[in-house]
């Protein structure tokens, strides 16, 4: 399994630390003035222990869409999980880290014919469906496909919705393209379901593992050899929200409605896995005082914050996600909270991130941290009008890296022992082009043998992070052990 670029290297950390204490030593080196995110590993791989323990028979299947951070992705198939890709790029993505074909699900009922034909290529032979043009294109593209029929089953809140777009009704239609498929010559194998990404309710996954159960009945009667069920996703990811009570709802509904071992029962956790992981630090850059809208003493005033992140970048979750995010001063302040508001930097009056809190007086130059910021923010950002996507350093606790460095097949080279918290900053502009400015005097070429430091190089004996990929650089802080 491949799982990281020969530029890609993660920091083992040494004693202890939390992501907040590695966060402020960042600031107060005070030359960072870009957001910046803090990856908790420990978080990931403790979230992964506990799934296991709460539901051992449901396997986990990451939702790639919510974050396609390499190291996290890599760290789950590391641990054995498997994979909802959504499209070619995704599986080119997963099966890159060398994920075999059977531990991926092609969960995306309305799927372009070449995405189809790429997937059979590769291998990846289990997808889901929920319409008549879909069984069609799939007979005529791959006709050896493996299919999933996915059904509506709505949790009554959900924080994305989702059967409004996807989704057959079991009652009415599932049957019927049961024996459609039939009649074509395609294999269904399962039912799926999704009750909404962050969904409020947890009995639904009860009426959608029923239903589920009447369709493996109606399959087995078109000639269908029913062998799984899939879940879909919906499980909170913050820090406070627990899987113990969807689990338990899930595992009763199992034992009355699927006591049979032989099904496979898988599900697709996104936000689960990736939310709480993820802390992003943001800086004060400005402020403006204006009179408070809703007061009616004219001396009251209402302070706007501008932050370098906004709805173009991490917090578009506000606006596509749904999420209520939250500020949190990284020094925290014994000054009474005063209302206010938090904007993005960009010039569009829209980049509001919050339009109303409390927070303690703040000068340009002060920190904000927001948490559970993982899922469904960084693969989403956009560098609109030249403000950049933040970046996100990688740093592993030493014992986590202990163990995971048998199950990564990564040489001693990836990784750097020790050294100060740096954060890799934006890439500089592209100079102009020659035409435009007198090309510069060559530099003399290393001699054979010996490379050329440069000149922001660190000292020996003091590794300073280096970026994982193109895009973006991870930093992982791990403070959870591996059980």
């Amino acid at each position: 399994m491949k799982v990281l670029q020969d530029e890609q290297r993660i920091t083992v950390m040494e004693g202890p630390w939390t992501p907040v204490d590695v966060i402020k030593q960042v600031v107060d080196e005070g030359t960072q003035e870009d957001p910046f995110y803090v990856m908790n590993l420990g978080e990931v791989v403790n979230r992964y222990h506990r799934w296991k323990e709460l539901m051992p028979r449901v396997e986990p299947f990451y939702a790639v869409k919510c974050n396609d951070d390499k190291v996290l992705v890599s760290t789950l198939a590391a641990l054995g999980a498997g994979f909802d890709c959504a499209s070619k790029a995704e599986i080119q993505l997963i099966t890159s880290l060398g994920v075999k074909p059977d531990r991926i699900i092609f969960a995306n009922p309305a799927k372009m014919a070449s995405h189809i034909r790429y997937s059979a290529a590769v291998g990846v032979d289990l997808m889901t469906f929920d319409s008549e043009i879909e069984l069609l294109k799939i007979k005529q593209h791959m006709p050896h496909a493996q299919l999933v029929i996915r059904i509506r089953c709505d949790a009554a809140v959900a924080q994305c919705p989702l059967g409004i777009k996807f989704g057959c009704d079991p009652v009415s239609e599932a049957p019927r393209l049961l024996k459609l498929a039939a009649v074509l010559g395609l294999e269904v194998v399962g039912v799926s379901f999704h009750v909404g990404s962050g969904a409020a309710e947890t009995e639904v996954y009860a009426r959608g593992i029923q239903w589920a159960r009447a369709l493996f009945t109606s399959a087995a009667r078109a000639g269908h050899r029913m062998r799984l069920l899939d879940l879909g996703g919906g499980f909170a990811g913050g820090s406070h929200s627990c899987l113990a009570h969807v689990a338990q709802v899930i595992n009763n509904a199992l034992e009355t409605h699927f006591p049979e071992r032989s099904v496979q029962v898988i599900a697709e956790p996104g936000r689960y896995f990736a939310a709480a992981a993820y802390t992003l630090a943001t800086m004060v850059h400005a402020k403006r005082e204006v009179a408070s809208k809703d007061g009616a003493d004219q001396d009251e005033t209402h302070t706007m914050y501008f932050v370098n992140d906004g709805v173009y970048g991490s917090f578009n979750c506000v606006l596509y996600d749904h999420q209520q995010v939250v500020a949190e001063p990284l020094v925290p302040s014994t000054a009474a909270p005063r209302p206010c508001s938090v904007w993005g930097p960009s010039c569009d009056g829209l980049d509001c991130v919050l339009p109303s809190s409390l927070l303690p007086p703040l000068a340009p130059g002060a920190w904000l941290l927001w948490r559970d910021m993982g899922a469904y923010t960084l693969p989403v950002a956009s560098p609109f009008n030249g403000f950049p996507v933040p970046r996100v350093l990688t740093v592993i606790d030493a014992a986590l890296w202990a163990v995971l460095k048998d199950l990564w097949p990564i040489s001693e080279a990836h990784f750097v022992h020790g050294g100060p918290i740096v954060v890799p900053q934006t890439p500089p502009l592209s100079p102009p082009s020659p035409a435009a400015c007198p090309s510069p005097s060559p530099s003399p070429s290393p001699s054979p043998g010996h490379s050329q430091p440069s000149p922001s190089s660190s000292p020996p004996h003091s590794p300073a992070l280096a970026p994982l990929d193109d895009s973006h650089s991870r930093l992982v802080f791990v403070e959870c052990a591996l059980k």
